[in-house]
């Protein structure tokens, strides 16, 4: 009896061992919708001035897109996909310059199992601004 309950224990840790323990498979996250701006107004504003509010113009803006004004996200407001808002401050207009002007649609979630799937973010090629 000892002997069988030998065998049978290590025909199950031969079997445990065989089945093996994967992870499970995630799906990488995709390249999300690339935005593009079309246009700026105004596109440009005098260096000591009062804060704006800048249109941003282009195609593909998701409702979550976000302005960037030199690298720094802007208050924004989506008004279709193809318009948004954004709030410029005094501050960021105090010196004379070119500034760089893009619009970064967000990553996406995985919806799928596990968590897999999703988008990664997007950002537009630049469109100078020039503060006088």
């Amino acid at each position: 009896m000892n002997k069988i309950c030998t065998v049978l224990l290590v025909a199950l840790i031969a079997f445990t061992m065989g089945c093996g323990y994967s992870s499970k498979a995630t799906t990488p996250a995709t390249a999300g919708t690339m935005p593009a701006i079309s246009q700026l107004a105004p596109n440009s504003t005098t260096a000591g001035g009062a804060g704006f509010t800048m249109t941003v113009n282009g195609s593909n803006f998701l409702s979550t897109a976000t302005v960037n004004w030199n690298g720094t996200a802007l208050t924004t407001t989506a008004v279709s996909g193809n318009q948004l808002m954004a709030t410029v401050s005094a501050a960021q207009i105090a010196n004379s310059g070119t500034v760089p002007v893009t619009v970064t649609n967000p990553a996406t979630a995985g919806t799928g199992a596990y968590g897999s799937g999703g988008t990664t973010a997007e950002t537009s090629a630049a469109v100078n601004f020039t503060v006088n």
